[in-house]
């Protein structure tokens, strides 16, 4: 069971936590982040997604819901360490940018790190497959619509 601490529209805590899977209450927002992870030749790593997932067989960057007491960026590591098997450091990432959508506050990391691919495992019934792409490939990936359609931002979000 995948406990959530619950917000408000201000992002402060409400002193509630919330299962996964139920509907979140009116009012109440989670917490999720982003974690893109770009190598020094500015290529982005990217996660496909399992069959049965939404979205399922798509391309992505790595995310997920924070844990209750957990902070943004605790989550992001917990959850590129539990998708990918990759232990990244806290100073190789920087918050990019915060935002608020449906009921849930956003959060977009931007990591640095030059793994190879043999060195990832990928969590069962989450990811299939991982590599790496460069600006041009991710830009054909979205035009062939590989890519989970709501990520199409984030070259302009690290330009900007």
């Amino acid at each position: 069971m995948e406990l959530w601490d619950l917000y408000n529209y201000d992002r402060q805590k409400i002193g509630k936590t919330h299962i996964r899977g139920v509907p979140i209450p009116d009012n109440c927002y989670h917490l999720v982040v982003r974690i893109w992870i770009q190598n020094d030749k500015g290529e982005l790593l990217l996660s496909k997604r399992h069959p049965n997932k939404t979205y399922g067989g798509l391309w992505e960057c790595t995310g997920g819901s924070v844990l209750t007491d957990e902070n943004s960026l605790e989550g992001a590591l917990r959850e590129t360490w539990e998708e990918l098997g990759l232990k990244l450091k806290p100073a190789e990432g920087k918050l990019l940018c915060s935002g608020i959508h449906d009921k849930s506050h956003w959060d977009h990391w931007l990591f640095t790190s030059n793994t190879t691919l043999d060195e990832l495992w990928f969590q069962d019934g989450e990811v299939i497959n991982a590599k790496w792409a460069d600006r041009e490939t991710y830009e054909k990936m979205l035009q062939n619509k590989e890519i989970v359609p709501t990520l199409s931002y984030f070259f302009n979000l690290i330009m900007a």
